[in-house]
């Protein structure tokens, strides 16, 4: 008797992996840090664009 486990292979397509993985997306961002004296002023936007939708995310911090 074989314990040997059996494995099995098989081809996977570009197509196939773009369903499993999300598909295809887009992003970008930018950042500003300014500091003056004691202030400083941080922002943050960026974007997100796929297959699946779109996204957006603001940030403004005063320190």
């Amino acid at each position: 008797m074989n314990s040997a486990p059996r494995f099995e292979t098989t081809e996977i397509h570009d197509a196939d992996l773009d369903s499993i993985s999300g598909g295809v997306a887009v992003s970008t961002g930018a950042a500003l840090h300014l500091e003056v004296g004691p202030l400083a002023v941080c922002a943050d936007v960026d974007a997100l664009v796929s297959t699946e939708g779109v996204a957006a995310n603001a940030y403004l911090g005063l320190h």
